[in-house]
């Protein structure tokens, strides 16, 4: 992980300091609401639905031990709301309705508090702080070297990545110490604090595409050219929204050296003629739409003139990268047993193998790694009664535990809201496998149906025009058998409660998104869509398989949907395998998915 040196984290202080004196005055009245609005949206801090939200940054997702524990702390201390407050959120969560499951139970949200959420942009959020208490959450993450900062506003949000970056086995180099200079360089970056909207970067190091770089403002994909040279592909103007579109390539080869002063050009232009009267049309993928190729030769020649007249100031030079690449060795790992305990590990080892559930955790949440003596692991934190994504403050300490005892104290937040730990020796599978299952963290169902993206919805979000929650515990409850999970197979469920699409659902397989219908909650269908990631294909958007439907309706039109799959896959492929839902989709078209889910629709309501 990469290691705050003393200016980084006087850096982090002093901004919770400085944000303490920024609340006080604006309890005392010293500083009114409009004033101190942006200040504390710089710092992550939003007014919710029902309280203050914050969101903490994990640069490109990398999490140590103690900030897990932090974390906890947090979680446990001070996401706690007032009584009546609550109360009250109850009432008029259970005034909504309840959403009803296909031979289950009735599901109906119930708030709760003390936990932390993760997000898909590798953040983590809190739903319950007082904002009275803000001030003392800032300082304790800056004892572990964590903040807000930009998290919000209209600058340059988080820097992602890969959670196998550093790792993964088609690593064509590691694209950590770029993100890392990239936050330095864009940190309170004084030109690019006020764009005309939010900005999100993301940098990939593999050959396959597991950061969904299609979906991002500007993505940056590693890659040799010819010559074996490294560089960048530039992808700019991606995004989802109202809008969703598919980042354009407007370079092809950038030297690995120039990225930030061709990123710099990138938003540059942005910033000077990106949109700011209208905000469903100011993000950079309106800019580039609109303007096709005079956007990219805008870029080229203030590209030109930064290199050739300003002397390429922000030309990252060789000892600077070492310098930040050094903070990326990989810790020397060696199994946990020793020689005294060997007869234990056997039997636990023998226990492991003998179960069914073992060998299905080392499918689906077990990853091949660049070191062949070691394996990324997914702690998954989807499971029946728990909001997709949540982790608790003993679940956040558990992860702690596991982090420490099996993978060099560090963790990785992914995409797909679960943890990874990212240095497993594989003579140490067996007793993680234990010690997670009896932490509630090994169910072996990632990248299955239940392994689903929820953004917090209608329950949390003052955005939001209806619930995601329910919705997904409805689709969670329905569906608990592994056989038949396995039986379906790799399945992306994003669901989202409003179009800002925190969701991710125009690039799931299938997609949920909520409506508002005459003040009523809705829910549009999407099928199709992709990631950009092998098995999904080509990062696209999902198509709308017609009207939006009810709440109660949704899991029925799920139900129906993945019934047609069953009925038009092809049994088996060369490999013996069943043809995937994504592959039944694209051979087939959309239509008989579209009819079934229409056919639920009617069927729900003769029988109402």
């Amino acid at each position: 992980m990469y290691q705050y040196t003393e200016f980084d984290k006087q850096f982090v202080r002093q901004r919770a300091a400085q944000y303490r004196d920024q609340l006080e005055r604006w309890q005392a009245g010293t500083l009114g609401d409009d004033e101190f609005r942006p200040l504390r949206l710089q710092n992550g801090w939003y007014i919710q639905r029902y309280a203050p939200m914050l969101r903490v940054a994990v640069p490109y997702g990398e999490i140590s031990s103690p900030q897990l524990r932090t974390l906890a702390k947090i979680a446990r201390e001070y996401d706690r709301p007032d009584p009546e407050l609550l109360r009250d959120a109850q009432e008029k969560q259970l005034a909504l309705g309840e959403v009803p499951v296909p031979g289950g139970t009735p599901v109906v949200t119930k708030l709760k508090y003390g936990y932390g959420h993760f997000t898909t942009r590798t953040n983590v959020q809190f739903n319950w702080i007082p904002i009275e208490k803000s001030a003392d959450v800032m300082e304790l993450l800056a004892s572990v070297n964590m903040h807000g900062i930009q998290t919000s506003g209209n600058c340059i949000r988080n820097i992602t990545s890969d959670e196998l970056a550093g790792i993964a086995p088609d690593e064509v180099a590691d694209p950590r110490p770029f993100c890392e200079i990239l936050r330095q360089w864009s940190s309170l970056h004084p030109e690019f604090s006020f764009l005309p909207r939010k900005f999100k970067i993301a940098v990939n190091g593999a050959t396959e595409d597991r950061t969904a770089l299609g979906w991002y403002d500007i993505g940056l994909q590693l890659h040799r050219n010819a010559a074996g040279e490294l560089g960048f592909r530039v992808h700019v103007g991606g995004g989802m929204g109202r809008t969703p579109i598919i980042s354009t390539a407007v370079r092809e080869f950038l030297p690995w050296d120039q990225v930030i002063n061709y990123v710099e050009a990138c938003i540059r232009v942005y910033n000077r003629y990106g949109r700011r009267d209208n905000v469903w049309k100011a993000r950079i993928k309106i800019l580039v739409k609109a303007e096709g190729q005079r956007y990219i030769d805008q870029v080229e020649a203030e590209y030109k003139a930064i290199v050739e007249q300003d002397g390429g100031p922000h030309t990252i030079t060789q000892a600077e990268y070492d310098r930040v690449a050094a903070n990326f060795v990989a810790p020397e790992r060696k199994s946990v047993r020793t020689g005294a305990d060997k007869n234990l590990h056997e039997i636990v080892r023998a226990d492991a193998e003998a179960d069914p559930a073992y060998r299905r955790w080392i499918e689906r949440n077990v990853q091949a790694h660049k070191n062949p003596e070691l394996r990324a692991v997914t702690l998954s934190f989807k499971r029946l009664g728990q909001a997709p994504g949540d982790a608790d403050a003993s679940q956040l300490e558990l992860a702690a535990d596991l982090a420490d005892r099996f993978s060099a104290g560090e963790a990785r937040v992914t995409h797909i809201q679960n943890l990874l730990l990212p240095w497993v020796h594989v003579d140490d599978l067996p007793e993680l496998y234990a010690a997670a299952r009896k932490a509630g963290l090994a169910r072996p169902n990632i990248g299955l149906l239940t392994d689903m993206i929820a953004c917090p919805g209608g329950d949390f979000c003052s955005l939001a025009n209806a619930r995601s929650l329910p919705i997904a515990e409805a689709i969670t409850q329905r569906y608990q058998d592994l056989d038949e999970l396995f039986d379906l197979g790799d399945i992306d469920l994003n669901i989202s409660g409003c179009i800002n699409s925190c969701g991710h659902h125009h690039a799931g397989h299938i997609g949920i998104l909520g409506v508002d219908k005459d003040g009523k909650e809705w829910y549009q269908v999407t099928l199709g869509g992709s990631n950009g990631s092998t098995l999904s294909g080509p990062a696209t958007p999902g198509k709308v398989v017609g009207p939006s439907f009810s709440a109660a309706e949704v899991p029925e039109v799920i139900e129906a949907v993945l019934e047609t799959y069953r009925r038009e896959r092809i049994g088996a492929d060369v490999d013996g395998k069943a043809e995937t839902f994504i592959a039944t989709l694209r051979r087939v078209g959309i239509e008989p998915f579209k009819a079934a889910a229409n056919g639920a629709r009617i069927k729900e309501k003769v029988e109402a």
